[in-house]
Order: C-alpha cells, then structure tokens, then sequence
C-alpha cells in the first residue's frame, strides 16, 4: 500500500515537473530561472528517472536525496536551467529532515548550494541572480525546518501512544491484582483453616467455593470491560454497593469486620478507587498483619471522601509492596492521596478521595 502511494506520488510529481518545464519559457519569459534550452529525450529521460527516485524517498531518504541532487546537477547542462526538477530535490530533502537526520538534511543542502555556487562562478552567462540564490537558500531552510517539525510531532505522538499504551498495561495489571489477590487469599486462608480444623472442613470448603466463585466473577467483570464482547460479563465496575459482600468474605476467614459510616452515591471513578483500596486493605490484613479485628470507617465531607482501614495485626514498619502501591495509584488516580502508617496497635491506611470541587 505505501509503494504504491510514493509511486503514485512521485507520478504526480513527474507530470508536474513536465509540465512546468514544458511551460517555463512561456512562464519566465527569460527571467533569471528560464529554460535556455529544449527539452531533449536525454533530458527527459533523465527528469523521468530522478522523479522515479522518490518511490524510494521513505525507506531510502539520504540516498534519494543525493540521487535527486546528482540528477538536478546532471540534467542542468540540457536546458541551462534545473527549474522545476528541483522540486524532486526539494521533497527528499524534506524526508531527509523528517526522519530525524537534521544534520545530513543541513549537510546534503549545503553540498547543493556549493555546487550551485560553483557552477555559477565557473559559467560564463551568470543564470541565477542575488535574489533568486537569496530565495533558493531560503527554500531549502524552510524546507529542513517543516522536516523537522514533522519528525518532531510524530516523535510526541509516538511518545504519548506509548505512554498510554504503558498506562493502560499498568492499568490491567492492577485490575487483575485487585480482583483476583483479595479472593486467592480468602482461598488460601480457609485452605489453611480446612487442614488444621478437623470436622468443620464443610464451613472451611463452603467459603472457599464462594470465595473463587466471586473470584471468577470479578474476573469476568474486568474482561469484559476490557473485550466488550462477551455480552454474559457484568460490565459495570464494583463499587461501594457490594462492599457488604467484601466484608462478609473477610469475615469468613475468621476476622472480625466492623464497618463505621454509611455509602452514598459518589463519582464511578471515585466509587471504584475506594472499593478497591478497602478490598486490598482488607487483604494485606488477611495476609499479612495477623489481626483479630478490623475496622473500616468511610466519611463524606463537601468536596471528599476518607476511608480508613485499622487493624490490631503486628503493625511496625510498613514495607511497600504491590499492593500499597496500587492503593496509593489508585487514590492518585482520581486526584486524592493515601497513607499508610503502622505502629505497635496495628496498622492504619487512610485516603482521601474528592468527590466533587475541584481535582
């Protein structure tokens, strides 16, 4: 597809060069870029393979470039004047510029002018004046400046694709840990319990069973955000709505979970981030802290919210792993912060979340 655009680009160009360099004399009347010679078919043979260089101009630039310059120096000596054929020169210089090569872009130019320069000097009819030399370097300038340019745009635009291709990984990532690690470790706990608990093995599977049940589901739920094409996927994000049931998983590992504050309606991105701090507050405690009680206390101000998670576990120097992690970019997400702060009672995590006002 891209061949055959330069070709059919380099076409154009070839009918224009023709076409202009049929009509120069007519046009110029003996200006300072007039044709003072006729057209020959060595002259037209050579303007047809320099055009047909600029097929190649994307994947071979620097070559094109010095191809169409060496074809432009060639073809002067058969009509007195490179006229319109420079616009071939002109376009792969361009490409030249707008594939990041500034500086052979500036040297090919140049070698061009100093050839220009001395042709000029070694003639004994002078075929370009001050203003049209003035007028040349000025083009070829410009000419390296829009390359330039446009390598630089498309270097952003590349740069913020990857950036969001990079955010919308981490993105994923942190979706799939938030879903499957609170539910893998309820497994894992009531695994454990199963093993050592002689004869209430049936309350230990029960839990289990519920437990990567509700696994699988959220997991169906992120992957249908993601595909939207499997139309059995819940598609809507949990959020402070099903925080009874997150609580009532936790407490089928033995924890005792005690919720201070009611939900109210907030913002989906808001709703989302706090469900998602308390799911994996909830299960570094699991997991980690060795606590007996947990207290998950939500307040709503004017412009925010706070949640706050306290354990009575080991609490001490917190080491941050992926999961605070992903709590602290979760809260950032959405413009508010998160801390986490342990001592000898436990351990305290605590965001504030904007709900409205500005982020």
């Amino acid at each position: 597809m891209r061949w055959t655009k330069d070709a059919l680009w380099a076409g154009v160009v070839l009918a224009s060069v023709l076409v202009l360099t049929l009509l120069q004399p007519v046009l110029t009347q003996r200006t300072c870029c007039a044709l003072e010679e006729p057209l020959t078919l060595p002259g037209l043979v050579l303007m047809v393979l320099t055009c047909a260089t600029l097929v190649f101009r994307r994947r071979f630039p620097v070559w094109v470039a010095i191809g169409t310059m060496v074809g432009c120096g060639i073809y002067y000596p058969f009509t007195g004047s490179a006229g319109p054929l420079l616009a071939t020169f002109v376009i792969a210089l361009y490409s030249v510029a707008a594939t990041g090569r500034l500086l052979v872009a500036i040297a090919i130019a140049a070698v061009a002018m100093a050839g220009i320069v001395l042709g000029e000097a070694a003639s004994p009819t002078r075929h370009l004046d001050n203003i049209a030399m003035f007028m040349l370097v000025g083009w070829l300038v410009a000419v390296i400046a829009l390359g330039e340019v446009s390598h630089s745009r498309r270097a952003l635009v590349a740069e913020a694709e990857k950036r969001a291709t990079s955010d919308e990984r981490l993105r994923i990532a942190r979706e799939l840990h938030d879903v499957l690690a609170h539910n893998i470790s309820l497994i894992n706990v009531q695994s454990s319990a199963a093993l050592h608990r002689r004869g209430q093995e049936t309350e230990a599977l029960t839990a289990i069973k519920q437990a990567s049940k509700d696994a699988l589901v959220e997991l169906r739920a992120t992957l249908g955000m993601l595909r939207q094409v499997d139309e059995q996927a819940p598609t809507a994000p949990p959020g402070l709505g099903q925080l009874g049931d997150l609580v009532e998983r936790t407490r089928a590992t033995g924890l005792a979970v005690t919720v201070d504050g009611e939900t109210r309606p907030v913002p989906a991105e808001v709703d989302l981030a706090a469900y998602r701090i308390i799911q994996e507050a909830l299960t570094n405690v699991t997991r980690h802290a060795s606590a007996r009680t947990v207290t998950v206390r939500i307040h709503y101000g004017d412009k925010d919210m706070r949640v706050q998670v306290d354990d009575d576990g080991r609490g001490g120097e917190v080491t941050v792993g992926n999961g605070i992690r992903g709590m602290t970019e979760r809260a950032r997400s959405v413009g508010g912060e998160l801390t986490v702060d342990g001592d000898a009672t436990g351990t305290r995590v605590s965001a504030r979340l904007p709900i409205g006002g500005e982020r």
